[in-house]
């Protein structure tokens, strides 16, 4: 079972939206996480950043022809992170005594 814990990092509404994202891929370009999370590329490359110095996220960065690609992944680390976060808010979820519908 998973240990909860509420992490302030990935809690921020665009690092939980970039780092969900990332939990359910491999890798993903950084176009798509764009795109999927609504950010300019100046601000994406802000919470990347601020992920990957935590630890939480791997970059690649290439080339695809003479185009740069750039690629990010959740690390196992970030991987932890999130599950402990969201293990966290689902037991706020419960002592509210709310429940959280099922896909």
């Amino acid at each position: 079972m998973t240990r909860a814990r509420f992490d302030e990092l990935i809690h921020a509404p665009t690092r939980l939206s970039i780092v969900s994202l990332l939990a359910a891929s491999k890798w993903a370009d950084f176009q798509f996480i764009r795109d999927s999370v609504g950010l300019s590329d100046s601000a994406l490359s802000k919470q990347l950043a601020t992920l990957e110095q935590a630890g939480y996220v791997e970059i690649r960065r290439g080339f695809v022809g003479k185009r740069p690609r750039t690629s990010a992944r959740l690390s196992s680390a970030g991987r932890v992170a999130f599950e402990q976060h969201v293990a966290a808010l689902q037991e706020m979820v419960v002592r509210s005594g709310s429940t959280i519908l099922p896909r």
